[in-house]
């Protein structure tokens, strides 16, 4: 009985990546988090304002202890958004008063160039990392927005994952029940055909005991029909040989008297001649008859055992007819139960708590997918407005590098060696100038800056610490496992659970390993498919009826007493007459002496006798050496078959008498073992039937237990569905935010040592007010003074 297997859906293909990516700056990210957040998700803690006033103190304190690292670099963030800011101005004022590097000169040394080529080698390095971390935090704000949009459809293929999923549950339910048909459609096609299936199998037994006897009695009585015809083949042997030596020895009386005239004319040449051989050597009438063989054979050949014999196969033959006949009601009643079983395996559907938990999951679906739709075009609208604002921020670290740029430009392409500092070039000037205008915009939008980069910072930082590596280290499943932790939020509740002991983390292990949701949920503490799929009361009802029922078959006998003394007669009666002297006849000479040893006699006397006898002697010669052949050709054949049918009645009858006993035996034991064993055969075959018609309902049972627990309802797609929601939410939402915040934070850190660098930078191109000229004068040091002399400038106006 195949039953199939249970097919399932197919589903739509996993979330597809933004097409930009900064993944080493991702990486980055996610370790300065964990260096900033390195200790677990404190569940204790968590409970959503829920507990007490006095302990909630204590745990204000601990979560102020778990952000502490967030705590410390956001009061990092709000000094420096204050501090840029304060300092730019200061230092923008103390310029305008001629201090901090304000004054228009420059004070030349032997090092001057090699300190600018340091500082320009260093606002290069400098620009080119804010360079990067401007492009790393464009290409982040892009991949947000590309993230934000592709959210959408990510997550509707997800959730019409899940509405497949759900909608195979019943589905694959209703493929258990249909099957149900199969055993069904066997059973009732068993009991509509139980005559040629149960009466086969009685037959059958009943055939395995009688087929030997029946096969022993056969060959008993054809062995007894061939030994009958052996005999009679014997009769008419021996009156074929008497008639022949009748014919024959009138033959022989003749040509006795022919040479017997032949040799008195002869005279004294012939005297020594003898006829004595003319005679035949047996008689072929003293041969035993036959006949009290012969009617003991005949009376069994008359007595129609054969008959009788093929009137027990046709006995056995009309087996099933009659259990067909006597089984009608029965067939009836279990065809009845047959109704009922089908109408219990109907009520799976409603009573299957898989149907309950489809439900609710699938009400719970449909709420997240309206309330999606509902927020769609406001969330793909702010992120366009989102990105206008990040981008025009990302411009004006851009803006600074391009200053730089165009300053380490201009500056060197301007600047001739040995000019004067107030002698510099308009082009080294304006070089110069932008290195102070690049400062002049990093100290105005170094807050603005700086405090996107602290809010993204503490939101993105602190949600994926708390919910992507909680997820990833799987913290945050036992806040999902503890009841109460989250307000309105039960997760047994969710599923249509009774139970309360539900673990999430532990449903999402087997979900992963694709379980089905009978093994994950533990349904069969709230539901027993033994129960469930009870059938027990029908199959009783049926094996009631089949114990009830009586099938009787018409008696069966072998042999009659009449027939038995009959066969034994014949066996005693069919024994052969001793042939030992026939056999001995048969093989002598057929004539006492050898007519063709007198026709060469005759022939010899012929030469030495006169002519008037020679002719006379030839012919008799002639004739002798005829009848020998004629002889030889009408003896050998019935001599020969003779002697065969009297071996062959010799052998047969030699085990005629055994072959009767044992086959008479055997009919008797046979003839016993119907009459005890039929009715328990009868019984036997009948429970084996019944059994073998429950099964078909004991091996669905099985199957359709097997399939429930195993099979129905597989959850490794709500297991994808959430680890697709995982990677929408953390690898393409919040990665990018990570990387934008980082990226952003990055160009802010380096752009304090390029305010500095660029200041300092700028003095060794932009022209200045007073000179300094440095005169490079040759002295000797005297061998015993450690001194030097210290070359003067002269200021010029």
């Amino acid at each position: 009985m195949e039953l199939g297997n249970i097919s399932q859906p197919t589903y739509r293909p996993g979330p597809e990546a933004p097409g930009s990516s900064t993944p080493g700056v991702v990486t980055m990210a996610h370790g300065f988090l964990r260096l900033v957040q390195p200790n677990p998700l404190p569940i204790e803690l968590i409970n959503f304002g829920q507990s007490q006033s006095e302990s909630r103190q204590e745990d204000i304190s601990e979560l102020l202890l778990y952000e502490l690292g967030f705590l410390v670099c956001a009061a990092i963030g709000v000094l420096l958004i204050f501090l840029v800011p304060l300092v730019g101005c200061c230092f923008c004022c103390c310029r305008c008063c001629g201090n901090c590097g304000g004054r228009m000169y420059q004070k030349q040394g032997r090092r001057t160039g090699c300190r600018r080529r340091a500082l320009w080698a260093s606002v290069l390095l400098l620009s080119a990392v804010l360079l990067a971390g401007s492009v790393c935090a464009l290409i982040s704000n892009t991949r947000f927005s590309q993230a934000v949009k592709s959210t959408f459809p990510n997550v509707n293929n997800t959730l019409d994952n899940i509405h497949t999923y759900l909608a195979s549950i019943p589905q694959q339910v209703d493929f258990i029940i249909n099957k149900s048909n199969v055993p069904l459609d066997y059973a009732n096609r068993s009991l509509q055909d139980i005559g040629p299936k149960l009466g086969s199998r009685i037959t059958s037994r009943i055939r395995s005991s009688t087929d030997g006897a029946l096969g022993s009695l056969q060959r008993l009585l054809q062995g007894m029909e061939t030994l009958n015809a052996t005999f009679a083949n014997i009769a008419i042997g021996r009156s074929d040989l008497e008639e022949l030596q009748s014919n024959y020895s009138q033959r022989l009386v003749s040509l006795r008297g022919e040479l017997n005239h032949t040799l008195q004319k002869c005279g004294l040449p012939c005297d020594r001649v003898s006829l004595d051989g003319l005679a035949f050597t047996a008689n072929f009438s003293t041969i035993p008859g036959v006949e009290q063989q012969l009617e003991a054979l005949r009376e069994v050949s008359e007595s129609n055992m054969e008959t009788d014999l093929e009137e027990v196969n046709r006995t056995l033959s009309m087996t099933p007819d009659k259990v067909q006949k006597q089984s009608q009601e029965v067939v009836a009643k279990s065809q009845d139960q047959l109704d009922l079983i089908r109408q219990e395996v109907r009520s799976l559907q409603e009573g299957l708590p898989l149907l309950d938990v489809e439900e609710k999951v699938g009400a719970f679906v449909n709420d997240a997918t309206s309330m999606l739709e509902e927020y769609r075009e406001p969330i793909i609208a702010w992120d366009g407005l989102r990105l206008i604002v990040c981008a025009l921020l990302c411009c004006t670290v851009l803006l600074v590098v391009l200053c730089n740029v165009f300053g380490l430009l201009l500056g060197p392409l301007g600047l001739k060696e040995g000019v004067l500092p107030t002698q510099r070039s308009s082009l080294s000037h304006a070089g110069g100038n932008f290195f102070m205008a690049g400062v002049g915009f990093s100290f105005i939008f170094y807050w603005l800056l700086m405090l996107l980069v602290m809010i993204l910072f503490m939101l993105g930082g602190n949600i994926y610490m708390l919910f992507c590596e909680s997820w990833h280290n799987q913290q945050l499943f036992q806040l999902l496992d503890n009841p109460g932790k989250i307000p309105n939020f039960n997760f047994s509740d969710l599923l249509g659970l009774k139970s309360d002991t539900t673990n999430f983390s532990e449903i999402y292990r087997q979900c992963q390993q694709d379980a089905s949701l009978w093994q994950t949920l533990h349904l069969d503490q709230s539901m027993s498919l033994d129960e469930l799929l009870n059938i027990s009361q029908y199959t009783g009802n049926i094996s009631t009826a089949f114990e009830k029922m009586n099938i009787t078959l018409s008696p069966i006998s072998l042999l009659k007493q009449s027939q038995k003394d009959l066969l034994l007669n014949a066996s005693r009666a069919g024994q052969p007459p001793n042939f030992t002297l026939t056999l001995e006849q048969l093989d002598q000479n057929m004539t006492q002496g050898s007519l063709l040893d007198l026709a060469a006699e005759l022939e010899q006397l012929a030469e030495e006798v006169g002519t008037d006898v020679k002719k006379d002697l030839e012919d008799n010669a002639h004739k002798l050496r005829e009848l020998e052949k004629e002889m030889q050709a009408s003896f050998s054949g019935p001599l020969q078959s003779l002697k065969e049918n009297i071996h062959s009645v010799q052998s047969g009858a030699a085990q005629l008498e055994g072959q009767t006993s044992a086959a008479l035996d055997k009919a008797s034991k046979t003839q016993e073992f119907l009459e005890m064993e039929t009715p328990i055969i009868i019984k036997n075959e009948t429970l084996a039937f019944l059994e073998g018609l429950l099964d078909f309902f004991e091996t669905y049972i099985s199957w359709a237990k097997s399939r429930v627990t195993e099979d129905v309802a597989r959850c490794k797609p709500i297991a994808q569905s959430l680890d697709n929601m995982e990677v929408i939410g953390c690898d393409y939402i919040m990665d990018s935010v990570n990387a934008f915040w980082f990226s952003l934070g990055w160009c802010t850190l380096f752009l304090l040592p390029s305010i500095i660098l660029a200041v300092r930078l700028a003095k060794f191109y932009r022209r200045m007010d007073i000179a300094d000229v440095y005169s490079n004068e040759d002295f000797e040091m005297p061998p015993t003074f450690n001194s030097y002399k210290i070359p003067r400038p002269s200021t010029r106006h």
